[in-house]
Order: structure tokens, then C-alpha cells, then sequence
């Protein structure tokens, strides 16, 4: 698949690099972990499968955060705070014309998308949190972390269980966006 059209959205005094991939019912805003290149997504055969297969069923928007790939470098002695980072995304679905999106924060971009959604609740149809780190305060070791086992999504409206993505062990496609979980349910290994 040739990439598609890379498009600029202003937050600031900073440019932020975004595509749009697909045209289905849902936004779905993909915010990426802590290094990004809309570019370097296309080359990796993994990855743009990834890409495509979301653009398949959303119109997926991703995009590069300020000081990685495409969008504009950042001082590194004086680094954007989270919500500084967190409004990028609000004026990266006002560029792409998404009023209202779904959220897949991956890895550090986790704590982006929970604070957009918690600042912008009308915004936020839904939040996907991928690989999340657990956060600590500066006091904290390592070992006083313990993280919380999520549920594991239990019924599907499709009634089927979910698909694997890309044929990767820990990804999982649901053919429906409504998914829920039994709370309290701690087998996650029960429904592959």
C-alpha cells in the first residue's frame, strides 16, 4: 500500500505530522509510544499491516509527536509537559476534522490518552490502553509498583472471540467496538 498523504496540524508554535488512513464509521486516534516516524510505519511490513487492517473498519488517524518523526524538534532542555503533549492530540483531530475519535494510547502514549479523555470527555468515544507502564512517584522504587491484572474482554457483540492482529500473540481484534468485561475476571489466557 503506497503511504498516505502526511498533513500538518498546528498546536502552538509546533507542527505535528498526521495521517489518515481508511473512511469507516469510527475515528480511531492512534497515539503512539515514545518514538514514532508516520514514514518508517509504512516500511515495516508488521506495522503497515497493522495500520492498514485498523484503517480497514475506522478512519484511522495517526499521528507523530512533537520531537519524533515528522513533526517539529523540541528544546531538550526544556521538554513539553504531558499536557502540553495531550493538547497535540486535540489539535491533531481538529486538523483531521474528528469531533469526536476513540483512543488507542500505546505504551507512553497511554497517559496522553487518559488525560485527553478525562479533559475532553464529549471528545472521547472510547480509550484503548496498549502496553501502559505503570507510573511512580520520584519516592517510589520499582519494587513498590504492583499492577493491576486488567479483565479479560469476556463477550463480544459478534458472540465469536476475538481474532488475533497481524498474527501477533498479544493482539486481538474484536469485529465489533463494544466490548465488556466480567469485573473481577482474571483469566485472560481463557479466551484465545
Amino acid at each position: 500500500m503506497k503511504p498516505p498523504e502526511t498533513r500538518y496540524a498546528r498546536s502552538g508554535d509546533v507542527r505535528i505530522a498526521y495521517q489518515v488512513i481508511g473512511n469507516g464509521p469510527i475515528d480511531l486516534v492512534f497515539v503512539p509510544g515514545f518514538l514514532s516516524n508516520l514514514e518508517v510505519h509504512w516500511e515495516d511490513p508488521g506495522y503497515s499491516h497493522l495500520l492498514q487492517r485498523l484503517g480497514a473498519f475506522t478512519r484511522l488517524i495517526q499521528f507523530d509527536k512533537r520531537g519524533t518523526g515528522l513533526s517539529d524538534r523540541v528544546d531538550n532542555r526544556d521538554l513539553p509537559s504531558l499536557e502540553t503533549r495531550m493538547d497535540d492530540v486535540r489539535a491533531v483531530m481538529d486538523a483531521a476534522g474528528s469531533g469526536r475519535a476513540a483512543l488507542l494510547g500505546a505504551s507512553e502514549g497511554a497517559p496522553m490518552s487518559i488525560l485527553f479523555a478525562a479533559t475532553y470527555p464529549e471528545r472521547t468515544r472510547a480509550l484503548v490502553l496498549y502496553g501502559p507502564a505503570p507510573g511512580r512517584r520520584k519516592s517510589e522504587s520499582r519494587q513498590q509498583i504492583v499492577t493491576p491484572r486488567l479483565p479479560s474482554p469476556r463477550r463480544f457483540e459478534t458472540g465469536r472471540p476475538p481474532r488475533r492482529a497481524a498474527g501477533h500473540p498479544h493482539c486481538r481484534v474484536a469485529r465489533s467496538t463494544h466490548v465488556t468485561a466480567n469485573k473481577g475476571d482474571h483469566h485472560a489466557d481463557q479466551d484465545r
